[in-house]
């Protein structure tokens, strides 16, 4: 059971509907929706219910979500292997529930999404999301990435994706944390997280 009260739109205050509005009608609730933004009470699924408790948090924060998931230079596959790699780190169902059909949708086999849950670095053709996952993983692993890592890997993603990859591990880690603290279920029902 969820820590937080499940805000039904009628619960909301003025700066609760504008930030609940802002999630549901922004880009994330835009094309093809490979999971429910919410249930058919209206209640926000996932880490956006607790984006409502903290509006002036949760705003940033969900803008911070829209930028990485919609305004970077990375790619869909590297952005899902890198969302992937987050929440086999941190157990995450929540974020493996939500993202794996997003991974299939972009072209990952599902032989390499298993790959990226078990934290190991899948078999990948391009030179790209092999370098990008490697610098995802370090990052993880060590949080860091260390010198040698990073002089192999920089001069194939450039600087500004190791910097949006940088800001999508913080994100992704912080909903994890989020989803883990405030016992949110997985929709799937494997439980919480």
């Amino acid at each position: 059971m969820s820590r937080l009260p499940h805000l039904t739109p009628d619960d909301l205050d003025p700066e609760q509907r504008a930030l609940y509005d802002e999630i549901t009608g922004g880009p994330r609730a835009a094309g093809p929706q490979r999971f429910s933004l919410k249930d058919d009470e209206g209640r926000l699924a996932g880490p956006f219910n607790a984006m409502l408790v903290a509006p002036p948090a949760g705003q940033a924060l969900q803008a911070l979500g829209a930028a990485i998931r919609y305004e970077t230079t990375l790619s869909d596959r590297v952005r899902e292997l890198a969302i992937l790699a987050v929440a086999a780190r941190w157990a995450s169902a929540f974020e493996q529930h939500a993202h794996e059909p997003h991974a299939l949708a972009a072209g990952l086999t599902g032989a390499q999404v298993e790959a990226v849950r078990t934290g190991a670095i899948p078999d990948l053709a391009d030179e790209t999301e092999r370098a990008a996952l490697r610098f995802v993983s370090a990052l993880l692993r060590e949080e860091d990435v260390d010198d040698v890592t990073y002089a192999e890997v920089v001069p194939i993603i450039g600087n500004r994706m190791a910097v949006e990859l940088t800001t999508l591990v913080g994100y992704y880690a912080t909903l994890a944390l989020q989803l883990r603290v405030f016992r949110v279920a997985d929709p799937a029902g494997s439980g919480l997280r």
